[in-house]
């Protein structure tokens, strides 16, 4: 099941004179990112990734909006309550997308008439639409549900997976992108079909593993069962700045930022990282990054100084920086533990206040100095069940 334009059709539940609207959503400036758009914004060529620069000009009608994440977050999480009060075992695969395992709901219901059902009830509850494909695996599912868009239902039935198939694109294959695909249309296959018919061995010669894996999809073979339940590893964010900068001051006050807002979703989760992670992307585009292993901690002033430390390490060539990013890995259950020698209980007593503050008045209620002129930090809580939500690229 998949919410249709998600994030546009709960801006249109909040503000009803966007129905019917060409809809850009994303970052507001220039060097914005289109997170998603709506299907009067597509027929002019838009797409979600595009940058918003292109995308004015493509759609020069179009309402830009930048989006609201913890709005997202509330609507999908309604509409996973009900569906979880529905469907025996259901992965959420990201804020808008949802696997359902009906399996043995024949005997009860009708898998098909259950689906039916539930879409319904979705829309009825919560104003959104909501498309779903059915089949017996999920590769075959997820792509009769991008068939079955907008705000409809696609049943395969048991033996007609190839016959479906076959005579779409092999972009449609989940995990074919865009260098897949050009790789295979020089080989002269566009169309599923084609890939179904080839060698197993030649697609492995050319791909390695995931050639067999191709093959196997394209001909609605896929074993992979749902995971109800996903470990985070890590989390992240990243800014891009509305003009390149080469101010070194400001962009270690932006890492400082950033890294004070993931340790406090780090402890509203309860847990701790041990590994810190900067990204800098140069005005030409290349992009550099570098990792640190670190004792685990879930404290900013730890945290920050280690990024900072990075950063230096990192930041050589004098060039102006477009972009940064932070990254908090390899995460684990448990609280910050003192370093004997140089935290003491007011340092626990001092993030105890803090985090009581955000917990109850937002996460920047209570910000470090340097942090005060950063704006748009705020993100849904990655550690309640929400994937991280877009806009993924802030303009700052």
């Amino acid at each position: 099941m998949d919410l249709d334009t998600f994030y546009v059709s709960v801006e249109r539940l909040i503000d009803s004179r966007l129905v019917g609207k060409p809809v850009l959503l994303g970052g507001v400036g220039d060097r914005g990112v289109v997170a998603s758009c709506s299907y009067e914004a597509r027929t002019f060529g838009v797409h979600s990734g595009m940058s918003m620069k292109m995308a004015r000009q493509l759609c020069p009608q179009g309402i830009v909006i930048k989006g609201n994440s913890g709005t997202y977050s509330k609507y999908s999480k309604t509409v996973t309550e009900i569906i979880r009060e529905t469907a025996p075992v259901v992965e959420k695969s990201s804020i808008d997308e949802f696997y359902l395992d009906l399996t043995g709901m024949d005997k009860f219901f009708g898998c098909y008439k259950l689906a039916s059902e539930l879409r319904t009830r979705i829309t009825k509850e919560t104003g959104l639409p909501i498309s779903f494909g059915m089949s017996v695996n999920k590769t075959v599912s997820k792509v009769a549900t991008g068939e079955a868009k907008p705000d409809n239902q696609l049943k395969i039935d048991f033996g007609d997976e190839k016959p479906f198939l076959a005579p779409l694109s092999v972009k449609k294959i989940p995990m074919i992108g865009k260098k897949t695909a050009f790789m295979l249309n020089r080989m002269g296959v566009q169309k599923i079909h084609t890939l179904q018919e080839m060698p197993i061995e030649l697609l492995e010669k050319a791909f390695g593993k995931n050639g067999k894996m191709m093959w196997q999809k394209a001909n609605g073979i896929d074993h992979s069962p749902l995971i109800p339940y996903h470990e985070k590893k890590s989390i992240s964010t990243e800014r891009t700045f509305m003009k390149d900068t080469i101010d070194i001051r400001k962009l270690k006050d932006m890492v400082a930022a950033m890294v004070e807002q993931l340790a406090y979703e780090l402890r509203h989760g309860k847990r701790v990282c041990s590994n810190v992670s900067i990204k800098l992307r140069y005005s030409d585009f290349q992009t550099v990054s570098k990792q640190k292993r670190i004792p685990y901690t879930a404290a900013d002033h730890t945290l920050i100084q280690h990024a900072k430390e990075l950063f230096d390490s990192l930041y050589s060539r004098r060039v102006r920086i477009r972009l940064v990013g932070v990254r908090l890995g390899d995460l684990a259950g448990g609280g910050h533990q003192i370093d004997l020698f140089n935290d003491d209980d007011r340092i626990i007593n001092l993030y105890q206040a803090m985090d009581a503050m955000k917990d109850r008045y937002g996460a920047n209620a209570v910000r470090r100095g340097v942090a005060v002129e950063v704006k748009g930090l705020g993100r849904g809580n990655p550690f309640n069940g929400e994937p991280n939500v877009v806009p993924a690229h802030r303009n700052a």
